[in-house]
């Protein structure tokens, strides 16, 4: 099981700060599973106006970071270092927990489903063992 730091994500997606939300690769068979984290900061920019004085992960990053961890995956068992996974749409997701700054989002990104050009994927977003974030992510490639 392969193990990415940062230096490695940045290879392997095309993303940069600020909209890089993989922080590190945990595990990652190259073939169907991946797990990951992200660590929520105060000093990440959209906490600054979502929401003052109350700041809150919102569930569109949630469901892009879990499609940067399966790009991650895609990327690896397509052979395509850097190329754009791009992400084409999602069903049930689910939003059980609000996320805040100093949460530790393990993430994991299951495929569904593979063809060349198409993936679908489960992907999972738990903190501290409670399930906050759950949906399924389609995928394409382009030329």
């Amino acid at each position: 099981m392969a193990v990415y730091q940062i230096d490695e994500i940045l290879k392997l997606l095309p993303h940069r700060y600020p909209m890089l939300l993989v922080d590190r690769v945990l595990e990652c068979d190259d073939q169907t599973r991946i797990t990951g984290i992200k660590n929520l900061t105060f000093n990440e920019q959209v906490f600054q106006g979502h929401f003052p004085g109350r700041p809150i992960m919102p569930g569109v990053l949630q469901l892009e970071a879990l499609a940067q961890l399966g790009g991650i995956l895609l990327n690896k068992l397509a052979k395509k270092e850097g190329a754009i996974a791009y992400f084409m749409g999602i069903d049930n997701a689910r939003f059980r927990r609000m996320l805040v700054p100093g949460d530790q989002l393990h993430m994991e990104v299951n495929i569904l489903r593979s063809r060349p050009r198409f993936a679908r994927v489960k992907g999972t977003i738990t903190v501290e063992g409670t399930l906050a974030c759950e949906a399924e992510l389609m995928f394409g490639y382009a030329d």
